[in-house]
């Protein structure tokens, strides 16, 4: 699942995907600094993160809890810029790989043999080095158990706020510190209902309350604490009391706290029972959003499905039209006709059709051996008008498949400035390919029709190109697979061109090929069509087959797994 998740893509610019996209990097992060070091070792020291909002006192109880001062406090913020994890000695190859929080490198730091004051203590303040992990062996922190000072959860500043909630999300335990005018902020009440989510274990101190104020105060905080569902949490209260002159509180005001964790680190099967408490509501948590992802990933497939949709139907609809256009017999006027009209001569040329076939025999045999380069003049101009037709409906199915996309956000993410709207350079070109290919196929069909009819040889050897025109003119006069002699199209036209394949052919097999070269020119102008609309399809990224299933899928097996335990 982890490998799922660090190769997911929500690329389109959808509404929540940026919350989206931190909640995948955030589970990410947590199952590579949490969740799979800790599965891998449920014996290992229970790491315990201080955290808490800015100025109250986490530094300075950290230092309280060791007995002389380790990690800097002070007025300045941010006064915990790197992070510092005091350990055990016997504990430090716990802590010196990458096991736990495997993205910070690691700085070893020594304890001072004179005692530094508190606002001088520990690592001197980089922010260029926040991504180092500070490792502190001291005696005075029991074995079994880890403190780690984390940054403010409400720094100014942005890089110490991810790391703060960072370290939190690697903690078995968090003692969120807090104090007396300040414990209902909702910047850390937020991460304290996301614990609460992943069912850690929490200790709250409550620092810096007036005597005279505990009982009252204490009773509210409890009374919120019950309400958001972390009744269970431990209360500690540090009354408000002068620092000796190295920066330190007295002892005695953290007692509590000190012995309860010192109690946790004595109990072997206490800090396993924690651990898996917290790694079983954490993959629990993590069921969660693998969840809210395979939405999300299902919300980007249905909008890249939306936009591939309206480019198909733009693309397919100008194809339906540039067919339609073929068969109403609009391409039969204009430089068409003209050219047809020349090609078949006078009204006598017609007249002589009507009376007599087998006269029609003798004159275009006659018209044909004598007069080949008319046919070819009809070739030209339908390979023209069919041209401008294609171009005109491709410019149509590109102007409106970039309007439907730029009025959806995604699309207009896709598209960007660049104008996709109209006709590509180059396709005018591969349209007139593609009709003189189509033009070529036809003039085939009839080569291989006439194969078998030997009497109508020398029709063939004399006339091709006068019969591939007319086989055009009767495919352009086709509606619902009728031909020219049902509809009669720009004043008989099309009744010429069929009677004179019918002539020599059959009617059957005028209609036979009718329909095959019409198929044909139906499918090279989806292929064009389909080529055109690619340049918008490429656009959209592309997405794993059942992704957002694969994912829905991983989130129930994780449900299944926590609630096992």
């Amino acid at each position: 699942m982890r490998e799922e998740l660090s190769g997911l893509s929500l690329p389109l610019e959808l509404t929540d995907v940026a919350k989206a996209r931190a909640e995948v990097r955030s589970a990410v992060a947590q199952l590579d600094d949490y969740i799979l070091p800790r599965y891998r070792s449920l014996d290992a020291p229970l790491l315990a993160v201080v955290g808490g909002s800015t100025g109250a006192g986490k530094s300075t109880l950290v230092n309280a809890l060791v007995g002389h001062p380790v990690t800097r406090s002070g007025a300045i913020r941010p006064t915990t810029r790197q992070p510092i994890l005091l350990h055990h000695p016997a504990d430090a190859g716990w802590f010196e790989g990458q096991r736990v929080l495997p993205t910070l490198n690691r700085i070893r730091g020594t304890v001072s043999a004179e005692p530094l004051p508190a606002s001088q203590a520990g690592a001197t303040p980089d922010a260029a080095a926040i991504s180092s992990l500070v490792l502190v062996a001291d005696q005075a922190v029991p074995q079994g158990i880890a403190l780690l000072d984390a940054p403010d959860v409400d720094s100014i500043s942005d890089d110490n706020r991810r790391l703060a909630a960072q370290l939190l999300a690697a903690a078995d335990l968090w003692v969120f510190v807090t104090t007396a005018n300040r414990y209902a902020d909702a910047v850390p009440w937020k991460l304290l209902l996301d614990a609460a989510s992943r069912d850690i274990m929490v200790a709250v101190v409550l620092d810096r309350v007036p005597v005279a104020a505990e009982a009252e105060v204490s009773a509210d905080l409890r009374g919120l604490l019950e309400k958001e569902g972390l009744g269970a949490a431990r209360l500690f209260i540090v009354p408000e009391t002068e620092l000796d002159g190295l920066g330190m509180l007295p002892p005695h005001s953290v007692d509590a706290l000190r012995v309860w964790l010192r109690d946790l680190a004595a109990d072997a099967a206490g800090r396993s029972g924690i651990a898996r408490r917290t790694l079983n509501g954490t993959v629990k948590a993590l069921a969660g959003r693998v969840g809210a992802a395979a939405q999300a990933v299902e919300g980007q497939e249905q909008a890249a499905e939306l936009l591939r949709a309206g480019a198909q139907s733009a693309y397919g609809d100008a194809v339906e039209r540039i067919l339609h256009a073929t068969q109403d017999g609009a391409l039969l006027r204009g430089e068409v006709l003209a050219r047809w009209q020349d090609f078949v001569g006078t009204g006598e040329f017609f007249r002589a059709l009507e009376q007599n076939i087998g006269r029609l025999r003798d004159r275009v045999g006659a018209f044909f051996r004598g007069e080949p380069t008319p046919a070819v003049r009809v070739e030209t101009a339908i390979e023209t008008g069919l041209q401008a037709v294609i171009l005109d409906e491709a410019a149509n199915a590109g102007e409106e498949t970039d309007q439907r996309w730029r009025s959806d956000p995604a699309g207009r993410q896709l598209l960007g400035t660049d104008d996709l709207s109209g006709a590509s350079p180059g396709f005018a070109a591969a349209a007139a390919a593609e009709i003189r290919a189509w033009q070529a196929g036809l003039m085939e069909l009839i080569r291989t029709e006439g194969q078998g009819k030997r009497t109508q040889a020398r029709w063939l050897s004399f006339g091709i190109n006068g019969l591939g025109a007319a086989l055009m003119i009767v495919v352009f006069s086709m509606t619902a697979g009728l031909t020219g002699l049902e509809i009669g199209v720009a004043g008989g036209t099309a009744v010429v061109g069929q009677r004179l394949l019918e002539a020599v052919f059959g009617e059957d097999a005028v209609r036979r090929l009718a329909r095959t070269a019409r198929d044909d020119l139906h499918a090279r102008c989806q292929r064009l069509l389909q080529t055109e609309e690619q340049k918008f399809l490429e656009r959209l990224p592309a997405g794993r087959a059942n992704a957002a299933q694969v994912l829905a899928d991983h989130a129930k097996a994780l449900a299944r797994l926590a609630d096992s335990v």
